[in-house]
């Protein structure tokens, strides 16, 4: 009941409303484009891609979230986050055409994938600027609600992107131009998302409040990117100081390499299996259940038991099923083993997060957050590009799932021996 009338609270607020249409129409966009420049990797007849272009491929995807997010909040402080949202969707837009044209020639090279590298930065800013502005359009105390509305939303309709390009490749066809008209078509989403921005929200609508501009306009820019720089040494710092926290994202930076490992090993093997596009839209479903799952379950879970001790049993879920679902390479078996293997990695992350909020001092959460951002996407990308250079074609190899498992083994050894030392917090992460 109490969660059915904060739901229909926020949703009954006129901005945020507003603001759901802005968010929707761009990760709709998203959704088409990021698959459009993946199947043109993965899946195009034309184009024998190597499982390091592969990798790279990701990298372009992952990495910007990472390397810029700690220095976003410099302009979002600074400029009005309404005209932020109209340039970024424009921007994208216009970049679309170029991208595009590329495709359409078969030029899916260095100009494609900067072209592709700076789309996707571009909505790093778009999305922190969706989240620094939020508070604006509903009252504090349903700040968490509005996010996991927003959130949940926001990846029902980049996930329908998804599968909108899936079904237009029946039309269009999986080779260069068939792709380029799915990326093309990314340009009407990003345009109305720029549009409704636009039109529905005044410029000073969505802050920054004119004392906050004031406070942060002492600094030049360079200056703020400067010590935004600093921050995340400091943030660094500061996170080693909490040993709860600390264990916890070196626990899950050390399962996320391993991830990386098994999603190129993923990839490679519907790369080069029958329905391969079919096959990994259902690793895409089976991860998303898994996710959410984990997001129901954990909280329950991490109130009964313990954040840590949650965060090591999921090392050990990890683990056994390595060990019992993918070493067949069976495709019914791995697709259960997706679902785990993202249950126990949003389970994870969730215990991590709590923890970071638990334990890191208030001043220090933005930066202790950018570092643990970076850290995730980063050894998610270092644990592919090995995985690339050691693995076969076709992604088989049951040594790989040996070792991989064993690292997990490993990881919650590891994990278990500081619990039983009594070295961290045990309530952390609740």
């Amino acid at each position: 009941m109490v969660a059915t009338r904060e739901l229909r609270a926020v949703l009954s607020r006129r901005g945020f409303r507003r603001m759901l249409g802005v968010r929707l129409s761009s990760q709709f966009a998203d959704g088409l484009f990021q698959a459009g420049i993946g199947g043109s990797v993965l899946f195009n007849p034309q184009q024998h891609t190597s499982p390091v272009a592969i990798a790279m491929g990701f990298a372009i995807l992952l990495l910007p979230y990472s390397m810029i997010g700690p220095y976003v909040g410099v302009f979002l402080d600074r400029w009005s986050r309404r005209n932020i949202l109209v340039m970024a969707n424009l921007t994208r837009a216009l970049l679309i055409l170029p991208s595009a044209a590329l495709l359409w020639f078969g030029h899916a090279d260095l100009p494609f994938a900067l072209i592709a590298l700076v789309i996707i930065a571009v909505n790093r800013f778009f999305l922190a600027c969706l989240s620094a502005s939020l508070r604006h359009v509903v009252e504090d105390e349903r700040l968490a609600t509005a996010n996991a509305v927003a959130n949940t939303l926001g990846t029902i309709a980049y996930t329908s992107g998804l599968a909108t390009a899936v079904g237009l490749l029946s039309v269009v066809g999986a080779k260069f131009h068939g792709y380029a008209i799915i990326v093309l078509t990314a340009l009407l989403g990003y345009a109305a998302s720029s549009l409704l921005a636009q039109v529905l929200f005044h410029w000073e609508a969505l802050g920054p409040d004119a004392a906050d501009r004031q406070r942060h306009s002492h600094l030049s820019v360079p200056q703020a990117l400067a010590v935004a720089a600093r921050g995340m040494v400091d943030g660094a710092r500061h996170l080693s100081s909490r040993k709860g926290a600390f264990h916890a994202l070196l626990a899950q930076g050390g399962a996320r390499g391993l991830y990386g490992l098994l999603t190129i090993a993923t990839l490679l093997f519907a790369k080069t299996m029958g329905h391969g596009k079919e096959f990994l839209g259902l690793v895409f479903a089976c991860g998303a259940v898994g996710a959410l799952v984990a997001a129901l379950v954990t909280p329950a879970a991490t109130r009964r038991w313990g954040g840590q001790r949650w965060l090591c049993a999921m090392l050990v879920v990890d683990t056994l099923t390595i060990a019992s679902l993918t070493l067949s390479f069976q495709p019914w078996m791995l697709l259960g083993g997706v679902f785990v293997l993202n249950f126990a990695s949003g389970g994870m992350k969730i215990v991590v997060d709590t923890s970071i909020q638990h334990e890191c001092d208030d001043e220090y959460q933005g930066r202790v957050f950018s570092v643990n951002d970076t850290a995730f996407n980063s050894l998610n990308v270092v644990g592919m590009f090995i995985g690339a250079y050691l693995l076969p074609v076709d992604g088989k190899s049951v040594l790989a799932m040996i070792c991989i498992a064993v690292g997990y083994a490993a990881l919650a050894t590891w994990y278990f021996s500081l619990l039983r030392r009594g070295t961290m917090m045990v309530g952390a992460g609740r």
